[in-house]
């Protein structure tokens, strides 16, 4: 394999593949997305997601960007708190993920821009948007640190970038946690959504998804200054939090 390549889960493929692949994955669970989110975390992923709105502090009349916004769960908290007097921008590089979050947006009553558009090129000016999330996608990107980078580019003085990601679990629970990782997730996931291959994936590639020190690391080198992070279920999840300086 080239230079020119990346991981997919366990497995080294072309750049180029790997969008299309992630693609492919992200088209296929879209309709069931919520439903193995409940299941895969017993419902751990409302308190995660509610940890990192509160600590985005979002307030009326503030700029906010929802990367690999998929579902729209973290835009709608942030619509809620920006106002009307606020912009917020629902984002994904996945159309079916995109629409699933925009229809769920509307039914609640937010009709709000949905931008599909790759992270790691956002068609935004600098200097633009108070805060930017990204839950749960950033591990799906091919090059992290042009993502993190354009998160910094796109923020206002002050602003800050909040990254809630699968993380590095803790040692004494390694040995069960791959255990329901490589074992549990895939038998949900061909039972639920009848895609058994998306969800092995789901579980190499937060193996293959850099640990919390690493990752604060690629975010100061990107330039965001006072970065930290807050483990939550033992490591299982991780919320980094930077800000531009």
């Amino acid at each position: 394999m080239s230079d020119n390549s990346t991981d997919f889960g366990f497995e080294r493929v072309p750049e180029a593949a790997k969008a299309r692949r992630v693609a492919s994955v992200f088209s296929s669970v879209a309709r069931r997305y919520d439903i193995m989110n409940d299941l895969m975390s017993a419902g751990l992923h409302r308190a995660w997601k509610a940890f990192a709105i509160e600590m985005a502090g979002v307030r009326p009349g503030q700029r906010v960007l929802d990367v690999a916004a998929g579902t729209g769960d973290l835009t709608l908290a942030h619509a809620k708190r920006a106002g009307a007097s606020g912009e917020v921008w629902h984002t994904d590089i996945n159309p079916d993920m995109l629409r699933e979050g925009r229809d769920r947006l509307r039914d609640a009553g937010f009709v709000l821009p949905s931008l599909l558009c790759d992270a790691e090129k956002l068609p935004f000016p600098d200097n633009h948007f108070d805060c930017v999330t990204v839950a749960f996608g950033l591990r799906n990107m091919t090059h992290k640190d042009r993502a993190l980078a354009e998160f910094r580019r796109v923020l206002k003085p002050g602003g800050r970038a909040l990254v809630l990601e699968f993380s590095r679990v803790a040692k004494p629970l390694e040995k069960a946690y791959d255990l329901y990782s490589f074992k549990v997730l895939p038998w949900l996931g061909k039972r639920v959504a009848n895609d058994e291959a998306s969800y092995r994936y789901l579980a190499e590639s937060i193996r293959m998804h850099p640990d919390q020190e690493t990752l604060a690391g690629m975010m100061r080198e990107v330039g965001l200054g006072r970065v930290e992070y807050f483990n939550m279920s033992a490591g299982v999840v991780a919320l980094h939090r930077g800000f531009k300086l």
